[in-house]
């Protein structure tokens, strides 16, 4: 039973020593902000970057397709047109950079993303809803974007989050106007 302990013991030591090496998993930045909109995963690390950049695009095509029918505010349908056109372009961006690294946006949406879509197809009040979403998204992505403009580990996305980020300030300047 000591003989155990101590290997046990032993055991844990070796783990915890090891989580101060360069093998440690990478860690994954969180903010805390939340504004009735999605807690975002700051990514640091191209295949991350990738994942949560191709989902923020894919969520503000679909959405802004969306207003299209929906929307009753023409200002706001308006602004649709140029969400789709934007983030249309600044995928085909990631895309082309990703095929350099072996790395293709996803073709499906985050959970919260889709959570998102669901709760603006539901939406009573439609315009009030997609609004609220397009700042809380927007402000997410210039967040994803502008962290990984100036600490991503990879130099072929970066200027692609660099000139979202711009694009992505457009947009919120865009909102704030409406």
């Amino acid at each position: 039973m000591r003989v155990a302990t101590l290997v046990l013991t032993a055991m844990t030591a070796a783990t915890l020593a090891a989580c101060g090496t360069s093998e440690a998993p990478r860690e994954r930045v969180r903010t805390g902000v939340r504004e009735r909109g999605p807690v975002v995963v700051r990514p640091l690390f191209a295949a991350d970057y990738m994942a949560m950049a191709s989902s923020i695009d894919l969520y503000e095509i679909r959405s802004s397709e969306l207003a299209l029918t929906r929307a009753r505010n023409p200002a706001q349908r308006n602004f649709a047109r140029t969400m789709i056109a934007d983030h249309k372009g600044t995928s085909a961006q990631l895309s082309l950079a990703g095929r350099r690294l072996n790395l293709l946006p996803s073709a499906t949406l985050r959970p919260r993303h889709q959570a998102m879509i669901d709760e603006l197809s539901a939406s009573g009040d439609f315009d009030t809803t997609y609004h609220r979403q397009q700042i809380a998204v927007h402000q997410a992505a210039l967040k994803v974007h502008s962290d990984f403009a100036a600490r991503g580990e990879s130099a072929t996305l970066r200027p692609v989050a660099k000139n979202a980020a711009a694009i992505v300030r457009r947009h919120l300047d865009m909102m704030r106007r409406m």
